[in-house]
């Protein structure tokens, strides 16, 4: 059984929504700046298995974090999910494509995200702050995205918080 729940502001407009499910897992959507997303959440976004990172969001993470030999050297391949530790929290790297300039498939960014709960269960990670992966210059449709996400995460108890301007 899951609950959905929003805020408005005064005119009209959803300042936040959750969905909520009966494991625990929530879905949570936010207006604002994913890098002010609380310093214990994990971070999450896609990229391609050459790590160029030279457009979209993907810019800001390599100027933040920087430490692409370390993720080339983890030699992910598309389906799979990198992951850099940054004092006390986690940063993935879903790769969901080959090269930077292709775009990815649905089934590669179920598999990603796949790894990336792996991970975050293995490693006792409950909090999740990422854009609306796979949706911005990827062109993924965030409905089938979103579906996908619940479909990974939902017998969790872990939260993801998705960011948009």
């Amino acid at each position: 059984m899951s609950l959905l729940k929003c805020q408005r502001n005064l005119g009209g407009r959803i300042l936040w929504m959750k969905l909520m499910c009966r494991s625990g897992w929530r879905l949570l959507h936010k207006r604002g700046d994913l890098f002010t997303c609380p310093p214990t959440d994990a971070l999450a976004h896609c990229i391609s298995e050459d790590c160029r990172m030279g457009a979209g969001i993907a810019v800001l993470f390599k100027k933040t974090f920087g430490r692409v030999d370390e993720l080339l050297a983890q030699k992910k391949q598309p389906g799979q999910c990198a992951v850099l530790r940054i004092s006390e929290r986690f940063v993935y790297y879903l790769v969901t494509k080959k090269k930077y300039n292709q775009k990815p498939t649905y089934d590669n960014l179920r598999q990603s995200l796949v790894s990336m709960r792996e991970h975050c269960l293995a490693n006792g990670v409950n909090s999740i702050s990422m854009p609306r992966i796979g949706c911005g210059l990827d062109k993924l449709k965030w409905e089938n995205v979103s579906s996908i996400i619940t479909e990974v995460f939902q017998d969790t108890q872990i939260s993801i918080t998705v960011y948009t301007i």
